[in-house]
């Protein structure tokens, strides 16, 4: 049963992917508050309660650059200094964060988000660039498979020359 919702959406402003992602919450008879997640004041302790039993490397946009070339590892880091870096470079931070009814989430994970405030079944959440970890495994409209491969271009049209990570998010190269 769906649950029309307002939804805080905390992404990056002109991501095609977060636009896409509102748009099926919209879509979804869900009211969507869109804000930056880089101008947003975080504390250590309000970012954490987004990240819910989420290991501390998925707390990480893996497509952000400095994780990308490897300066930062986020599987070598306790959540201490997770949320210290994140804190620091809020564009670090998985998006989008999600915040409902007392409840908050980190990442596109369109299963997930069915189950907290649905989602309208006749839409395909995964053409929004988002599925989480690679886990979710969707046919779209243009043919193309997202598989589990890092980097591998999926046809979407984001307005820039980029790639997808094996968790959606993308990366202008």
């Amino acid at each position: 049963m769906l649950i029309v919702a307002t939804i805080i959406f905390y992404g990056k402003p002109g991501c095609k992917g977060n636009a896409r992602q509102r748009a099926i919450l919209e879509a979804s008879g869900h009211e969507v508050d869109a804000r930056s997640l880089s101008a947003e004041p975080w504390s250590g302790e309000r970012l954490r309660s987004f990240f819910g039993d989420l290991p501390v490397a998925d707390w990480f946009n893996p497509s952000a650059p400095r994780v990308a070339k490897g300066e930062i590892r986020p599987e070598t880091l306790d959540a201490g200094s997770a949320l210290a870096l994140l804190v620091a470079e809020p564009l670090l931070i998985r998006r989008p964060l999600l915040e409902a009814n007392g409840q908050r989430l980190a990442g596109w994970d369109p299963d997930r988000i069915a189950a907290w405030v649905g989602l309208n079944p006749d839409l395909d959440p995964a053409v929004s660039c988002g599925h989480h970890g690679g886990h979710h495994h969707h046919d779209h409209d243009h043919g193309q498979d997202h598989g589990h491969d890092h980097g591998q271009d999926h046809g979407h049209d984001h307005g820039h020359d980029h790639h997808h990570d094996h968790d959606g998010s993308c990366r202008a190269r």
